[in-house]
C-alpha cells in the first residue's frame, strides 16, 4: 500500500477548512427540523414524517470562531479520557514494563513473525465485532508499536494491529450492543438478529483487511525505507536498542505489572458487556491501574506525577483535535442544516432501484461519519428515518440497520473527527495526514467491498433471522 506523496492538510488545518465551508453552506441550505422524542432507553431520536422548513441561521466569523469552544465543551469526558490514558501509559513507559516485554517477546517470536499480524488483528477484530471494542485499544497502540518495531515492522503495522483489527471488527459486527443493539432497537428489530449474513460481512471485512496489511508489512520488511514513517521509526529503533543495551530485565515487578494490566482489560470487558460500562468507569479503571504500577515499580510520587503529566502533554494535540472536529457538528446544528439534508437524501433514496437505494444508504452512512463519529448518536439520527425509507422502498428493515453498521465502521478508521483515531494517532506520535496517505487505499477497497455486500440482502430479501 506504498503510494506515491501527495500533500494533503493537518488535520488542525483540514478540519478549520471544514467548519468555514460548513458555516458557508448555513447561508445557501434552507433551514429545516425534525421533531424528536425520546425512546424507552432514554435517548433522543428524530421522528420520521415531521421534517419541516425553518428559518435558517447563518452561522457568521463570531459563530465560526466559537465553534471550536463549543466543541471543546461538547466533548469534554472524550478529551479527558484521551489526557488520562496518556498520563496513564506515561507513567507505565516509567516502569520500563513495556520494553523488558516486548523485548522478551521479540526474541520468542523471531522464528514466527509472520503469524503476528494476522492473529493479532483477528483477535482485536473479535473483541470489535463482539462487544464494540473503540476506546479500549488506545492503550495496546504503546505495546504493539515496538513490537512491531523488534520485530522488522514498522509503527503503521504496529497501529493496525490493535486499531485496524478492532476498527474491521466493530464495521464487520456480529453483536456490537453499541451499533447493532441499538440500530435494531430504533429499528424494531429483535436484537442481534440477522447474525448470519453478518458473520459472513465481518469475516469478508476482517480477511480483506488482514490480508492487505500483511502484504504491506511483508514489503516493508524486505524494504524498510519504503515506509512512510522510516525516519520516525529509526529513531525508535535506536531508542529500543539502546535499552537493549541497558540489558533491561523482566522481573518479578514486570510479571506484577502485566498481571495488573490484563485484570483491568477483563475487568473493562466484562463491565462494558455486562454492566454498560462507558468513558467514566473504563478510565476510572486505567487510572487505577497506573497508580497500582507506580507503586510496583516503587516509584515515587513526584516520579508518578510527573510521569502522568509527560504522558498526557503528549496526547494533548490529538485531544484538542477531537473538541475542534466537533465544532463542525455544532456549526451544522446551530445553522439547522443537518435535518434538511437527511431529508433531502431520503428523498434522494426512495427514488432509487432497492439495490442502489441500500448502496446510497451505505455511502451516506460512511460521510455521516465525518460529522458525526459516534456510533450511537448516528444510529439516533439516521436510523429513525432510515427505517421507515427501507420500508416505502422495498428494502428490508436489516438491510437498512446494515447499510448503517457498515457506513459506520468503515471510515471511522480515517476521519481525523473520530476522538479514537486521533487519540490512537496521537499515542503513536504520528501525523493524521501520514496515516490517511497511507490508509485510504484500503477505505477504499473496503468501501467497494461494502457496496458489493449490499446486494445480496436486497435480493434475498435479508430478514430478521
Amino acid at each position: 500500500m506504498h503510494i506515491e506523496r501527495v500533500k494533503i492538510p493537518g488535520a488542525f488545518p483540514l478540519i478549520f477548512i471544514i467548519m468555514t465551508i460548513t458555516a458557508m453552506l448555513t447561508w445557501v441550505i434552507p433551514g429545516g427540523r425534525y421533531e424528536r422524542t425520546v425512546n424507552q432507553d432514554g435517548r433522543e431520536i428524530v421522528v420520521d414524517d415531521t421534517f419541516q422548513l425553518v428559518d435558517r441561521d447563518p452561522q457568521g466569523v463570531f459563530a465560526l470562531l466559537q465553534a471550536p469552544i463549543k466543541g471543546i465543551v461538547q466533548t469534554a469526558r472524550i478529551i479527558a479520557f484521551i489526557l488520562l490514558i496518556g498520563g496513564v501509559f506515561g507513567i507505565i513507559d516509567k516502569t520500563k514494563v513495556i520494553t523488558a516485554s516486548i523485548l522478551r517477546a521479540a526474541h520468542r517470536l523471531e522464528e514466527r513473525a509472520y503469524l503476528v499480524v494476522p492473529a493479532g488483528m483477528l483477535l482485536f477484530s473479535v473483541f470489535g465485532a463482539v462487544f464494540g471494542m473503540s476506546e479500549e485499544v488506545i492503550p495496546f497502540v504503546l505495546i504493539f508499536i515496538p513490537l512491531a518495531l523488534s520485530l522488522g515492522y514498522d509503527s503503521i503495522v504496529g497501529i493496525s494491529i490493535p486499531f485496524l483489527g478492532a476498527g474491521l471488527g466493530f464495521a464487520g459486527a456480529m453483536l456490537n450492543p453499541f451499533t447493532i443493539g441499538i440500530a435494531q432497537g430504533i429499528a424494531e428489530l429483535p436484537i442481534f438478529s440477522g447474525i448470519g449474513y453478518r458473520c459472513a460481512v465481518w469475516g469478508v471485512v476482517t480477511g480483506a483487511g488482514i490480508l492487505m496489511v500483511m502484504r504491506y508489512a511483508a514489503g516493508i520488511k524486505k524494504a524498510p525505507e519504503k515506509s512512510p514513517v522510516y525516519e520516525q521509526d529509526t529513531q525508535r529503533r535506536e531508542r529500543l536498542r539502546e535499552e537493549e543495551a541497558e540489558q533491561v530485565q523482566f522481573g518479578t515487578g514486570h510479571r506484577l505489572i502485566i498481571g495488573v494490566f490484563f485484570l483491568t482489560i477483563a475487568m473493562t470487558i466484562i463491565g462494558v458487556m455486562r454492566y454498560h460500562w462507558y468513558i467514566d468507569e473504563i478510565a476510572a479503571l486505567f487510572l487505577g491501574m497506573g497508580l497500582v504500577s507506580g507503586c510496583i515499580a516503587r516509584l515515587s510520587l513526584d516520579e508518578i506525577a510527573g510521569s502522568f503529566i509527560a504522558g498526557a502533554r503528549d496526547l494533548v494535540g490529538a485531544a484538542l483535535i477531537v473538541g475542534f472536529a466537533r465544532g463542525i457538528l455544532v456549526i451544522a446544528s446551530d445553522g439547522m442544516i443537518i435535518d434538511t439534508v437527511m431529508h433531502a437524501l431520503s428523498a434522494t433514496i426512495s427514488r432509487l432501484h432497492p439495490v442502489f437505494g441500500a448502496q446510497v444508504m451505505f455511502i451516506i452512512q460512511s460521510v455521516l461519519n465525518f460529522f458525526i463519529p459516534s456510533g450511537s448518536g448516528k444510529a439516533a439520527l439516521t436510523m429513525p428515518i432510515m427505517t421507515p425509507l427501507a420500508d416505502l422502498t422495498g428494502i428490508t428493515r436489516q438491510t437498512a440497520v446494515l447499510a448503517y453498521q457498515l457506513g459506520d465502521g468503515l471510515t471511522n478508521m480515517i476521519v481525523p473527527t473520530s476522538g479514537v483515531t486521533m487519540g490512537v494517532l496521537g499515542m503513536a506520535k504520528i501525523e493524521w495526514s501520514v496515516w490517511a496517505k497511507w490508509l485510504y487505499p484500503l477505505v477504499l477497497v473496503l468501501t467497494l467491498i461494502g457496496l458489493v455486500l449490499m446486494v445480496p440482502p436486497v435480493l434475498f430479501r435479508y430478514g430478521p433471522f
